[in-house]
């Protein structure tokens, strides 16, 4: 397989790894509330609080997945890592540099370090622009002249996420799911990015496909030495493909946790009825297996509840979940879960984590 040449130069893929504690990308406070706005003069009235004060590490060339149910928040906040939407608040640090509030144009350099992979692969492909012009579209909008020209380097780029060099001159309509989503793909790494968000990268296609894009996007981040941060639902999915995984309900991070740990010991009352949904293979482990069904539907983001946001819909929850937030706490060693009444966290951890939220022990 032939891998594409670019002018820049290529990148270290020993840089780093999901151990080694160097984060490429830091989040603190991120936050972002959409106005809504009535009447002749447009004045606000409220606001859509779609994320809210998210904070995280994102370390140099692991996975790093973001689940939750629909509505959650995780596109939004994918899209502020990339700088498609401004954030309202907080600040990201992307390779020591804080981009927060960088210009359009400030940023463009920045586009060949940071690139998304988008949800949908039959709306995210121009249908008139053949796929050498799709995939060739970030060395023309940055500038840059590749060693073996243009049209070579794409047909590079094609072969490397499994698509014939001879489809260059096609179009996206001629072309599955799957091969849509390579196409995508293919145009993320044409300029080698250190980080790549990818946006449920395989919601839309047949089980059988996905298989072959997750191995895929996991063999080129072994090659390239990629970082990533997967938007998910598919909690089977993310198991397979994920480091570690940050768990959100409405705008919030609750969990934050390896993905180990996080599976076999989930703290949070909401993370723990995510894991139940979750098909096990094997008959013999459900036998005895409660399936944890949410009350009650997921509150407006416009008027969200007080304090703990998940009180409304938790079997644990108590006067305090209802008037004081629960911080973000390590209960774990690289467990961090934001609940006033964790669960299967050990008795001293527990208490602590209770009393630091309530200033009074877990009962």
């Amino acid at each position: 397989m032939t891998t594409p040449t670019a002018a820049t130069p290529s990148r270290d893929t020993n840089s780093g790894d999901a151990n080694s504690g160097d984060a490429l990308l830091e989040v603190s406070g991120l936050t972002k509330h959409f106005p809504i706005r009535r009447g002749l003069l447009q004045r606000q009235v409220g606001a859509v609080q779609a994320v809210d004060g998210l904070t995280f590490d994102v370390i140099r060339g692991e996975t790093l997945s973001l689940v939750g149910e629909s509505g959650c928040g995780k596109t939004t906040t994918g899209r502020m890592l990339t700088r498609l939407i401004e954030p309202t608040a907080g600040t990201l640090r992307f390779d020591g540099q804080d981009i927060t509030h960088w210009s359009v144009g400030k940023m463009r350099p920045l586009r060949r370090d940071v690139q998304m992979i988008f949800q949908d692969p039959y709306g995210s492909l121009n249908p008139r622009h053949t796929v050498g012009t799709i995939v060739g579209a970030p060395f023309h909008l940055q500038g840059i002249k590749t060693e073996k020209g243009q049209k070579a380097t794409v047909q590079d780029l094609l072969e490397l996420v499994g698509l014939n060099p001879e489809h260059y001159n096609r179009y996206p309509h001629e072309f599955s799911g799957g091969q849509r989503q390579r196409i995508g793909i293919a145009r993320s790494l044409a300029l080698r990015p250190k980080l790549i968000v990818a946006d449920e990268p395989v919601s839309a296609l047949d089980v059988s496909i996905q298989a072959q894009v997750i191995n895929l996007l996991e063999d080129l981040q072994d090659e390239f030495g990629l970082t990533y941060v997967v938007i998910a639902h598919d909690l089977s999915v993310v198991r397979h493909m994920s480091d570690r995984v940050a768990v959100m309900y409405l705008g919030k991070l609750v969990e934050l946790a390896d993905r180990d740990e996080l599976y076999t010991r989930p703290m949070h009352p909401y993370t723990t009825a995510l894991m139940s949904a979750v098909p096990l293979p094997d008959t013999s482990r459900r036998k005895g297996r409660e399936r944890i069904r949410l009350e009650g539907d997921v509150p407006s983001p416009i008027n969200p509840p007080t304090a703990c946001r998940f009180h409304t819909r938790c079997w644990k929850a108590q006067e305090i979940c209802r008037t004081v937030e629960p911080p973000l706490v390590d209960l774990a060693p690289r467990h961090q879960v934001a609940c006033h009444f964790p669960e299967n966290a050990d008795p001293p951890a527990s208490d602590q984590g209770a009393g630091q939220a309530a200033g009074q022990p877990s009962g």
